[in-house]
């Protein structure tokens, strides 16, 4: 893991060694912050999290809902 500050001054270097296929992981004041990656590899795992996702719609319909008690309210005359 490299400082961002040692990033900043070798930003080349980081730029050709994600390109090379070696992830760069940024520090910053002492923790992780991020990591440098090549657009390939980015549009790679991309493509792979796409292909796992479920639809929102697939997602909601999902949800089990057992033990959730509903609230049995009922909607209120409203006169216009």
């Amino acid at each position: 893991m490299i400082s961002l500050q040692d990033a900043k001054n070798r930003f080349s270097a980081v730029v050709e060694a994600a390109m090379a296929g070696r992830p760069q992981e940024v520090s910053r004041r002492g923790k992780p912050a991020v990591v440098v990656i090549s657009s390939e590899e980015y549009r790679r795992l991309l493509r792979e999290a796409k292909g796992r996702r479920e639809s929102f719609a697939d997602h909601v319909l999902s949800f089990p809902g057992e033990g959730i008690e509903r609230s049995k309210v009922s909607p209120r005359d409203v006169e216009f």
